[in-house]
């Protein structure tokens, strides 16, 4: 009965040849029953708004059939549900202001819809091609949100969850999210932005839990500059909780994953190719982070974790595979520049990693005086300039080097650094005992 009842209301070609779930639609309000022509090449803003309206005082879904609808300057009032036909239902952004924008809202769900922003000119007041402000529930599912000049998809102290969605073709970021309450973004594919892919930021650093997972970004620039501000497939900025989990990142600019002055962030089960600075990196004032089993593979930089002179501490990077970096990046370098595989500061336990092909250092240990409780532990390092580089500048602090396997670095396996400047011999073949801060033990060095 359902189904015959949803063939008759979406026409007998469209419900043989594409098979979706009848509860999208069902109790839906169609909106060419109420003036909507999709596929005409006129202005059809206030006949939608009209329609989302009605659907939604009525408490129902607005159904969008297949086609092209030009707008602008929609307002999505709380509750509105607007569903389409992924792949054929287009919304596109015809100029002259924004494209979509709701506030204060306890729920809005965009489902099954092309939102296209076609490069047009959005109002300085519009942060991107949807903005959705203090919306307790976003649900954006199997939607493609393209061609935005600013950023695609811009979210403002929300929840709910961004799921199995193309956010492609941004001039700015793909999804923007500001003070977010536990939000979810998994599964999408974000590519081709001018500067950024998914940033989770804050006005003020405070708990965020957003949730990223499985997602596969790709092709990420840096178009307006800078040594990391943009440029990141995935960038947490003052953000506590978030968890960053099994996501494929390619060919950014700068890092495949950058968190500033997020506590508690878990990197976990990430790939990350051909970065063009840093791949992953937790920066400035942190407290807390697990960066664990990663694979790495191209990047100037692998894993940092630094910055202990801004407060930035407490971490875990274990497990993780680093290989085939390089030494240039993005500008130029101060010594000793670029080509390391993971560097850390304080606090921290660096274990079970393995790193092939850091032409500079395989692991670097401090940064002058910048260097508190650290231990590195079983971890397998081959084909490095220096195996192991560890500050031996006074003030560092208390350093554990143990049952590591370190071969064919060219330019020793552990040595003591002043800053950039090397200060001592290889402490694998020799007496380390002149830096009390270091404790060497059980390390295979070939």
């Amino acid at each position: 009965m359902a189904s015959a009842a949803l063939a008759a209301s979406t026409g007998p070609a469209l419900a043989a040849n594409r098979p979706f779930k009848v509860a999208d639609l069902r109790g839906s309000i169609d909106a060419t029953k109420l003036g909507a022509r999709p596929g005409a090449g006129d202005d059809q803003s206030d006949v939608l708004q009209k329609a989302i309206d009605k659907a939604t005082i009525e408490g129902r879904p607005l159904f969008l059939p297949p086609g092209r609808y030009l707008v602008s300057n929609l307002a999505l009032p709380d509750r509105c549900q607007i569903v389409g036909i992924a792949g054929e239902t287009r919304i596109e952004y015809r100029g002259g202001g924004h494209c979509m924008i709701a506030e204060k809202a306890e729920r809005i769900t965009l489902s099954g819809l092309i939102i296209d922003g076609a490069n047009r000119h959005l109002a300085d007041y519009a942060p991107g091609l949807i903005h959705l402000a203090e919306v307790k529930t976003v649900i954006v599912d199997e939607c493609e949100i393209l061609g935005s000049s600013k950023n695609g998809l811009a979210l403002d102290r929300c929840g709910g969850r961004v799921e199995r969605s193309t956010l492609a073709g941004a001039g700015d970021a793909a999804l923007r999210s500001m003070e977010a309450t536990d939000l979810a973004i998994r599964n999408n594919i974000v590519e081709n932005c001018g500067n950024g892919g998914i940033l989770v930021h804050r006005w003020s650093e405070g708990s965020d839990g957003t949730q990223i997972l499985g997602n596969r970004i790709r092709s990420i620039s840096a178009r307006d500059g800078g040594t990391g501000q943009n440029g990141n497939g995935i960038n947490v900025f003052r953000a506590h909780d978030v968890m960053i989990a099994n996501n494929h990142i390619a060919d950014c600019s700068f890092s495949a994953i950058r968190a500033n002055g997020g506590s508690n962030v878990q990197m976990v089960g990430n790939t990350c190719l051909r970065s063009g600075e840093t791949a992953v990196y937790s920066e400035f004032a942190f407290q807390g982070a697990v960066i664990a089993n990663n694979l790495v593979d191209g990047a100037a930089k692998g894993i940092s974790i630094a910055n202990f002179r801004e407060g930035g501490r407490l971490a875990v990077c274990s497990g993780n595979i680093v290989r085939n970096l390089v030494t240039t990046g993005p500008y130029e370098s101060n010594p000793p520049g670029f080509g390391w595989g993971i560097a850390v500061e304080a606090d921290t336990v660096v274990t079970g990693n393995t790193i092939e092909g850091a032409p500079t250092y395989g692991i670097g240990i401090g940064w002058g005086p910048y260097l508190r409780n650290v231990a590195a532990t079983g971890n397998v390092i081959r084909a490095c300039g220096v195996g192991i580089a560890v500050s031996v500048v006074e003030g560092a602090g208390k350093t554990v080097i143990s049952n590591n396997v370190i071969t064919e670095s060219r330019d020793g396996a552990i040595v003591g650094f002043r800053w950039a400047e090397r200060a001592s011999d290889d402490l694998a073949d020799g007496d380390a005992s002149v830096f009390p801060h270091l404790t060497l033990t059980g390390n295979s060095a070939l």
